[in-house]
């Protein structure tokens, strides 16, 4: 069985941090492409950062320079450091592990953590 864990949300003022953690099992790790998404209320779902199996990052420009995607195959676990934190931030923040097939993407999610952004 498949499980991807979200912690480390929470309420925090801007200017703070958060680090999320995206604990897996039931998937070999180091062979799927990780990302964070985040989903705010009445808006769609978008793209944070990712990582391919091979380490390389990607990120979205509202958030380059802030927050940084990590990952420990060793552990099953992908990290996003979240500095500078912003309330537009606030949202959602769900855990992706994709894989591509020759049939098509095999892709999980979690069940999302909260972050949430105010004074």
């Amino acid at each position: 069985q498949v499980q991807l864990v979200e912690s480390g949300g929470g309420l925090v003022q801007p200017g703070g941090s958060l680090r999320l953690s995206c604990a897996t099992s039931g998937i070999i790790f180091s062979g799927y492409a990780m990302g964070w998404y985040r989903q705010a209320p009445g808006r769609q779902r978008e793209l944070v950062a990712s990582t391919t199996s091979g380490g390389s990052t990607n990120y979205a420009d509202s958030v380059k320079g802030r927050f940084t995607i990590s990952r420990d195959n060793a552990k099953n676990t992908v990290y996003l450091q979240m500095n500078s934190l912003k309330p537009e931030d606030t949202a959602v923040y769900y855990c992706n592990a994709e894989k591509e097939l020759r049939r098509g993407v095999l892709r999980y999610w979690g069940l999302g953590t909260q972050v949430t952004v105010s004074s």
